[in-house]
């Protein structure tokens, strides 16, 4: 329990809930104690766009009164934040742009509901990229969020204040929604867990456009934080249609399960992709891991499929942000000069284009999925490059472009299209002290 006689904001969910069992805190306390670190921290980072400070000592104070009256949630006390892309109730959804005058949000999303429903402590709304569209921990409403692991280094994004929220001490838990990497990229960069579920496990409400792509998932410091999240956020809602049937799985219960035996595909490019050598070096040693210590069968691979995906990416990441065009005229100005060029790059794709390379997505998803069922997992890298200076779209040795940072991030966007489930696991640190 050293988080809890340390930095509060550092303890974990798991602790928190036995700690609260016992009576050796309560969440009062820890709210308390999560706010003011964020107060003292914050500045430095820009995490957050709103702190809700007095709603959530409101809410540690009524999940003192059901612990002590027996009816405490799964995640009762917890605090918890949520991304500026789902409405927390009272609070506007800025999406991190000024095109947009949004209302203050009548009611909380689905997502946001269960957590309350579960007992979490909502702490505030973190900060993103603008609409979610970059891998750039910036967006002209909120400024930067800087890495807690370098100021003026990217965080990651779209997700980028939970992720510098979760590796800063600001609680346990963090809400991202991932159409492109953004879990999973400011998990990486950040140095945190974090997993995009498979598509439809949590139901994403209004139901996204981005063609089956984009998912709610947990951001934590551990996997059974992030496992505990994500028991309380699955499960079908009517107004997804295309979420799983299913109730959530016993994710905590089964994070024992062993490895060994396991059949393991590495591959450190898929193929094609660029990665820094730093990089490559530490996620091989992670993958050996598996192997040496954990007794799976790692063999590396080079996938057929992996050069087919930039192009394909590209084209759907491109049109699809070109849907906000019509903003250009009265707002270009005021926009991400990056998002603005990407708009641009989509503008002109015809109906046939797009069904035509839609076409050409799902034989490309059917080739993952057809090599998939020869492996129980697939280990590659999640980023090709540490945190970089986030003024940037590529680090200083990358070719510069206007707006592709999917170049350092090819092995993100393959499974929002195919909708397999995909973590962001820690696995080392470069020499100047970066997560990888």
């Amino acid at each position: 329990m050293s988080n809890l006689q340390g930095d509060i904001g550092y303890a974990t969910a798991i602790e928190l809930r036995q700690a609260y069992a016992r009576g050796e805190t309560s969440p009062v306390e820890v709210a308390k104690g999560v706010l003011a670190r964020i107060e003292a921290v914050n500045p430095e980072v820009n995490a957050f766009s709103v702190i809700m400070r007095e709603e959530a000592l409101a809410a540690a104070k009524q999940s003192e009164q059901r612990i002590r009256g027996g009816e405490a949630g799964a995640l009762e006390g917890i605090p918890v934040t949520i991304k500026d892309a789902y409405d927390v109730a009272g609070h506007a959804t800025s999406m991190g742009t000024l095109a947009l005058k949004p209302p203050v949000a009548a009611a909380d999303n689905v997502v946001v509901e269960r957590l309350r429903k579960a007992g979490a402590v909502i702490i505030g709304k973190t900060t993103m990229s603008e609409f979610a569209w970059s891998g750039l921990s910036r967006n002209p409403v909120t400024g930067v969020t800087h890495n807690p692991w370098g100021h003026g280094l990217n965080a990651g994004a779209s997700s980028a204040g939970a992720g510098a929220a979760a590796a800063a001490g600001f609680g346990p838990l963090h809400l991202g929604s991932d159409g492109a990497g953004s879990i999973r990229m400011p998990s990486h960069f950040c140095g945190v867990f974090g997993l995009k579920p498979s598509y439809g496990r949590v139901p994403f409400i209004p139901v996204s456009n981005n063609d089956y792509a984009t998912c709610t998932g947990p951001m934590a410091r551990t996997v059974a934080d992030a496992a505990l999240m994500l028991e309380t956020m699955a499960g079908p809602h009517f107004l997804d249609h295309t979420t799983c049937e299913s109730p959530p799985d016993a994710y905590v219960a089964k994070l024992k399960t062993s490895m060994k035996g396991k059949r393991i595909a590495f591959s450190p490019d898929l193929g094609h992709a660029r990665v820094d050598g730093e990089i490559a070096d530490i996620v091989r040693r992670a993958a050996q891991t598996f192997a040496e210590a954990l007794q799976a069968e790692v063999e590396e691979v080079r996938p057929d499929w992996g050069p087919l995906g930039p192009e394909i990416g590209r084209f759907f990441w491109s049109t699809y942000w070109a849907r906000h065009a019509r903003l250009l005229a009265d707002w270009e100005d005021q926009m991400s000069s990056d998002l603005v060029a990407c708009m641009r790059a989509g503008m002109d794709v015809k109906a046939i284009d797009y069904l035509n390379m839609r076409e050409r997505k799902l034989a490309y998803v059917a080739k993952i999925s057809t090599f998939l069922q020869n492996w129980d997992y697939l280990i590659t890298p999640v980023v090709s490059v540490a945190a970089f200076p986030v003024e940037r779209v590529r680090p200083q040795h990358w070719p510069e472009h206007a707006w592709d940072w999917l170049s350092w991030s090819e092995f993100l966007y393959p499974f929002n299209m195919s909708t397999h489930p995909a973590a962001s696991i820690p696995c080392g640190m470069t020499a100047a002290g970066l997560p990888v």
